[in-house]
């Protein structure tokens, strides 16, 4: 059993790495409950991902970042290793954990739900609307309206791998996205093989960062694939460097089917922790 989580590519003020790490840890510890119940790949990555998104430092969830008009505009997507379901969302204005929406959509017909198809969908399985003024902080306000005075946008996901005991393996990735992005702006996280995917007998891997450029490159599949050939940090690090001659950085975990996993990105810092039966530990490099 293993679980890999991160919080999202980008530079972390210094005054909130500890709790940034805190976060990400705690986040760990929540999927290896699950895994270690005896629960599913799926649910793990899933509770993992929720953690981060109620935890009003992430960018998913409560937090997110704003979009042009000053409102959050959430994606997220779970995939299913093991038969390659896969569920989205893009573009959720009314729902306070994103991802437990992809995952009713996982077990749905549709693979991507978006906007107020996604809100109705979300009634339909019982998760209540949630009042989009209380995923705004303070804290994103005030990221939103510097970056409309310096004209530059910040981004920023949080996401989770997971291997149970059953040798599964899933992905979940959640987002609010680009920091001022243009209304209806949808990103990598919720495109199959690009900001998520799985697939039994190679690896799972959840990506983050620029996702214009993460989706084109489809880093999250093609990380995957390359653990055919390769080992995860090799894997995970051409799959960025493709992304990277678009133009893109970003980051990404990759776990593989054996167990061995990576964590590595080509932005400033990004935050992630694990566990296996070999040991644990969190970091942000």
């Amino acid at each position: 059993m293993v679980i890999v989580v991160h919080g999202g590519a980008g530079r972390v003020a210094p005054e909130l790495e500890e709790a940034v790490l805190e976060g990400v840890a705690a986040a760990r510890d929540r999927g290896w409950r699950v895994l270690a119940g005896g629960g599913s790949a799926v649910e793990a990555a899933v509770a993992a991902v929720a953690y981060l998104e109620d935890h009003p430092l992430f960018n998913a969830g409560t937090g997110s970042a704003l979009n042009r008009q000053g409102f959050v505009e959430a994606d997220a997507a779970v995939m299913d290793g093991a038969t390659l379901g896969f569920g989205g969302v893009a573009g959720v204005r009314d729902v306070k954990n994103p991802i437990r929406l992809a995952r009713e959509v996982l077990d749905a017909e549709p693979v991507l739900l978006a906007g107020e198809g996604a809100s109705l969908f979300a009634r339909e399985r019982g998760i209540p609307a949630y009042d989009p003024a209380a995923l705004v902080t303070e804290r994103a306000l005030e990221r939103w309206r510097e970056a409309r005075r310096r004209k530059v946008r910040g981004s920023g996901t949080v996401g989770a791998v997971a291997l149970d005991a059953r040798g599964r393996l899933a992905a979940a990735t959640s987002t609010g996205g680009l920091v001022d992005k243009p209304v209806g702006r949808v990103g990598d996280t919720p495109l199959v093989g690009a900001g998520t995917y799985a697939e039994a007998g190679l690896g799972a891997a959840s990506a983050t960062g620029e996702g214009e450029y993460l989706a084109r490159a489809l880093v999250a599949f093609r990380a995957v694939a390359g653990l055919a050939e390769l080992g995860p940090e090799a894997a995970a690090r051409r799959a960025l460097e493709r992304a990277r001659t678009l133009g893109g950085e970003g980051g990404l975990i990759l776990l593989a089917t054996d167990g061995r996993f990576a964590a590595v990105h080509t932005s400033p810092q990004m935050s992630h922790a694990w566990r296996s039966p070999k040991g644990e530990g969190a970091a942000l490099s």
